[in-house]
């Protein structure tokens, strides 16, 4: 499951922002951080996804770089979890826009 999920967030990174090198994922206690790895050896923190025992289901946490930390937090659909896309659309809509970086 580790290689599938890394697979498609880096394919749909790939085509939604092509100024990121690739996604990053590490996996820790069930949990997996999603980093962006950007040129120059620059990485911004994206989210955090936990399975649900649904496949394409995933719990999703925002970065907070105000605090350095996960916050539990809802999708654009308005639910707590969703497809790897959406989790990694919503954080990447927040911090890898090119005029935010």
């Amino acid at each position: 499951m580790q290689h599938h999920l890394r697979q498609r967030l880096n394919r749909h990174g790939r085509e939604r922002w092509p100024h990121v090198e690739a996604i990053a994922v590490r996996f820790r206690a069930g949990v997996a951080y999603v980093t962006a790895e950007l040129p120059g050896d620059q990485s911004i923190p994206l989210c955090r996804l936990r399975f649900t025992g649904v496949l394409h289901t995933w719990g999703f946490a925002l970065y907070l770089a105000s605090s350095d930390s996960y916050k539990d937090n809802i999708l654009p659909s308005g639910l707590p979890a969703g497809s790897l896309e959406e989790a990694l659309d919503c954080a990447g809509d927040i911090y890898l826009n090119e005029s935010t970086i």
